[in-house]
């Protein structure tokens, strides 16, 4: 089927705003199709089309929690955010760390998400860290790449037979960074709000010494490693070292370490309760400077849902993590790009090619010939963050109520409209 996207504007290589008329047929980008051959057409007048977003960190919870979300909810809130591609983290139950178990999760995923979903394997049994997974059968069975994302591996000699073995495939290791000797029982940073409200904190060098080692063990190895969620500014000179010193290091931020850190907790609201945590902001400014400068590669949201009774408890037993798929494209765009920190083309590219890239993805792109994978953004509109409109179950954001612009108003996958607001019209 062929549809045409028609009265919307692109960013060429310079950023300039170019008015274009997108085709799409058989699920692809084509250069032109026929009137008569046109069967759906959508009226983007005014909007900025954009790839579609690449989101390479996402819990979808399901198998195994499925009251915090599932593969159908989850993939329903990255639509509407503008998420075309994303990858979905192994700590389920089960978890994915066997070619049976991973067969079971694409058969799901074909069943009931709305984009696609990329799903990643774990690096170690039950990510228990003491016995690795049969690395190529799970590359077989379709492992996007490796992660024991939500703890660290805490052996250096595991980590690096890991990534020997990862290596040996082109494949990926991804790393949750945390040096489980230093976290200290902690539920915020070690700072200033730890001290004054009477609890244990993180260390940054925590997260730091994990980055560290590993960056050693893949010059070792000759693998691509790829750090998660960076959150502290040694980690970010570590990294860029690492970079200089010519090892395959590549590395994330989220939306929520770019735009807060711990004098913005309120009170103890658990919905600021991520790991790693809100650091201080000398480390916030550090994040935003090694994006810019590209010791950071991109940005992924580290979607992470919770039920409302689980976020409920005390800022120290609540469990880690906020949601961030319908937030992250206005967020990011009203508190970086309209006051001129970011350019409207580097966070597309960071939101879109630059993951794509890392991971060679052939998405992120509007090339002819490619995935007909769409966002398209009404930059003029604004809205107010409200939990209660969130197609994610998840409603636990530390932005309720803030204000902002540039919202996702339709999400287009290979060709096919996946979420779109009452505004967009089929002629």
């Amino acid at each position: 089927m062929a549809m045409k996207v028609t009265g919307g504007f692109i960013l060429d290589e310079n950023g300039e705003q170019v008015a274009k008329d997108v085709y799409i047929k058989d699920g692809k980008i084509v250069e032109h199709v026929a009137e008569g051959d046109i069967r759906e057409q959508l009226d983007a007048t005014g909007l900025l089309i954009s790839p579609g977003f690449v989101d390479v960190h996402v819990h979808l919870r399901e198998p195994g929690g499925e009251k915090k979300e599932t593969i159908e909810t989850g993939t329903k809130a990255a639509a509407r955010g503008g998420f075309t591609t994303v990858a979905a983290m192994p700590n389920t139950r089960p978890v994915p760390d066997n070619a049976e178990q991973l067969d079971l999760l694409q058969a799901r995923i074909s069943e009931t998400a709305v984009v696609r979903v990329l799903p990643y394997a774990s690096i170690t049994t039950r990510q228990l860290g003491k016995e690795l997974t049969d690395f190529k059968a799970l590359k077989e069975a379709g492992a996007f790449a490796f992660t024991d994302d939500g703890v660290g591996i805490q052996e250096a000699g595991m980590m690096l037979a890991a990534m020997k073995e990862a290596a040996a495939l082109n494949m990926a290791v991804v790393a949750h960074c945390e040096d489980n000797s230093l976290i200290n029982g902690g539920a915020v940073h070690e700072g200033h709000y730890a001290k004054a409200h009477g609890l244990n904190g993180i260390p940054s060098v925590c997260e730091a010494v994990h980055i560290a080692r590993d960056v050693l063990l893949a010059e070792a190895a000759g693998a691509h490693y790829h750090v998660c969620h960076v959150s502290t500014k040694e980690s970010v000179r570590t990294i860029r070292d690492a970079k200089k010193a010519g090892i395959r290091v590549t590395a994330e931020v989220t939306p929520h370490h770019l735009l807060l850190c711990e004098d913005d907790i309120s009170g103890k609201d658990p919905n600021f309760k991520m790991n790693p945590p809100l650091r201080a902001k000398e480390a916030r400014d550090a994040l935003v400077a090694g994006l810019l400068d590209g010791t950071i590669d991109f940005i992924a949201t580290d979607h992470a849902p919770h039920t409302a009774e689980e976020k409920s408890a005390s800022l120290e037993r609540a469990p880690f993590g906020i949601v961030g798929l319908e937030t992250a494209f206005p967020l990011l765009y009203t508190h970086f790009v309209k006051p001129g920190t970011f350019t409207l083309k580097q966070l597309i590219d960071w939101l879109t090619v630059k993951p794509a890239q890392t991971f060679n993805l052939p998405y992120g792109t509007l090339q002819v010939g490619a995935a007909a994978d769409l966002t398209l953004i009404d930059l003029e509109a604004n809205e107010t963050i409200d939990p209660s409109t969130f197609l994610s179950k998840g409603k636990n954001t530390p932005f309720a109520g803030w204000g902002c612009a540039g919202i996702p108003q339709a999400t287009i996958v290979a060709g096919k409209t996946v979420y779109k607001k009452e505004r967009i019209t089929n002629e």
